[in-house]
């Protein structure tokens, strides 16, 4: 089962929707100890990334994602999700993530007649295979809305889209992987890279 962390900051209904299209069974919880042991972690967001870091801390649930990941687990964010893997962020001041990724989140800077956010329908151009995308051509069309990305996160870069200058689109590195996109949002290409993902299990990365 994959398990989808509440923490008050998401798009639970969409993804949970996504997952069971796909027919896999999920889970939106805020116990800590049934994301310890879930079988895949999904951590989702929207909005604010010092808001979001609040409440994981308060919740108590930053240890609860830190320990599935330190123990092998799956573990996938999803846009403002992904964001919160890295060491820190600069959005409105400067904060520390959950440090799980090497790399920080910086605002969007490009070509000043390009709108920010960054909203709509972009292709990924991959930089290296994963199992994540095993389902995915390069150039596939994903959704994104975002005005921050991750930067100097060579380590784990998986794919980039273009919008002025190159973003960071996707991370990966062992079990740890990050969508800045919305695979729940993505059409029949989101539900491929869900399909891939609910294959992975403990170990297998």
């Amino acid at each position: 089962m994959t398990v989808i962390v509440d923490y008050g900051v998401g798009n639970l209904f969409s993804l949970a929707s996504s997952l069971e299209k796909i027919g896999e069974p999920s889970l939106v919880t805020n116990e800590g100890d049934v994301i310890k042991t879930a079988d895949r972690v999904i951590l989702p967001g929207v909005g604010a990334f010092e808001d979001a870091m609040k409440k994981l801390n308060m919740s108590g649930l930053r240890e609860a994602v830190t320990d599935a990941a330190e123990k092998g687990i799956p573990l996938m964010g999803i846009c403002l999700g992904m964001q919160l893997l890295f060491e820190k962020s600069f959005e409105y001041g400067e904060h520390e993530g959950l440090g799980l990724l090497k790399g920080e989140v910086r605002p969007i800077v490009t070509d000043p007649s390009l709108k920010i956010p960054h909203m709509g329908w972009n292709s990924l151009s991959f930089k290296r295979n994963h199992p994540l995308f095993e389902n995915t051509k390069d150039g596939a069309f994903v959704y994104f809305v975002h005005s921050y990305h991750a930067v100097n996160c060579d380590d784990s870069l998986l794919a980039t889209t273009e919008y002025g200058i190159p973003l960071t689109a996707a991370v990966a590195c062992k079990n740890i992987m990050g969508c800045q996109f919305h695979p729940e949002k993505s059409g029949d290409v989101g539900l491929g890279i869900l399909r891939a993902f609910v294959k992975l299990g403990e170990g297998s990365l």
